[in-house]
């Protein structure tokens, strides 16, 4: 099995890159939204209950990552439902692939895009002035938390479209994927968010893993920070790759 998901997930990447529309704005928006942010509220630091940071720039980071990596679950969602719509999807089944395998092979292709993408923002931050405080080890940090909340979002795309099974419908949840976000503590902290939204934003998934990976870069790698960032994006994964698997079995048994 471990080559079908080998041969699915390179599949997936040489899909990717041939189609820069469905990359391209994974970073373009995101890093377009990080510029206006640090150009425009950055005196939004001088507040009061705003936490200690050397710039803008260190806080606002993990949330453009975060942004970046839920477009990519999008982008996973519609790939597949595109295969669905294609025709490639029935002919795969009709072959000897393992099922599991067509799940894990997107949803590594997904990993590998979204280290990519923590790479980039965290080069594009060091380019503009950005330190990462927790220096080499709160790279690996950022970049673990990271992956790991990029495979859960991919699988969470994939769920989505084998129950969906329309490229149009995958792309209708992307207002959603910005509501959640902006609901979390990923732009702002707690402490500035207004109720109902800070009571949201305190139980969010999202933000445990924006602020696991803003520890590191704008702080120090306090443990306790990184280790529920990284726990709630290995449940996030695990539940959407658990949740993925079960809709394809559906779908099968019911073609």
């Amino acid at each position: 099995m471990r080559r079908s998901v080998v041969a699915l997930a390179r599949r997936a990447l040489v899909n990717a890159l041939r189609k820069p529309q469905f990359l391209a704005p994974l970073v373009i928006f995101p890093s377009l939204f990080l510029a206006i942010n640090v150009g425009g509220l950055g005196a939004t630091r001088e507040l009061e209950g705003f936490p200690a940071v050397d710039g803008f720039l260190d806080y606002q980071l993990a949330a453009a990552i975060l942004q970046s990596l839920l477009l990519g679950g999008v982008s996973a969602g519609i790939a597949v439902a595109l295969d669905i719509e294609g025709g490639f999807f029935d002919r795969l089944v009709a072959s000897p692939t393992p099922r599991v395998a067509i799940v894990l092979g997107r949803v590594l292709a997904a990993s590998v895009i979204a280290a990519i993408q923590v790479v980039y923002f965290l080069v594009l931050g060091l380019i503009f002035g950005a330190s990462i405080k927790g220096g080499a080890l709160g790279v690996l940090c950022v970049l673990a938390i990271g992956v790991v909340a990029g495979t859960g979002f991919g699988a969470i795309g994939v769920l989505i479209a084998l129950r969906a099974r329309s490229a149009s419908t995958v792309q209708g949840i992307f207002p959603l994927v910005f509501v959640v976000l902006f609901i979390s503590s990923a732009f702002f902290p707690l402490e500035l968010l207004s109720a109902p939204a800070d009571v949201i934003a305190r139980y969010n998934p999202l933000s445990f893993i924006a602020d696991g990976m803003r520890q590191p870069i704008a702080f120090s790698n306090e443990a306790l920070p990184v280790l529920e960032g990284l726990l709630t994006a290995t449940a996030i994964a695990a539940t959407a790759i658990g949740l993925s698997i079960l809709a394809l079995r559906g779908r099968l048994r019911d073609a």
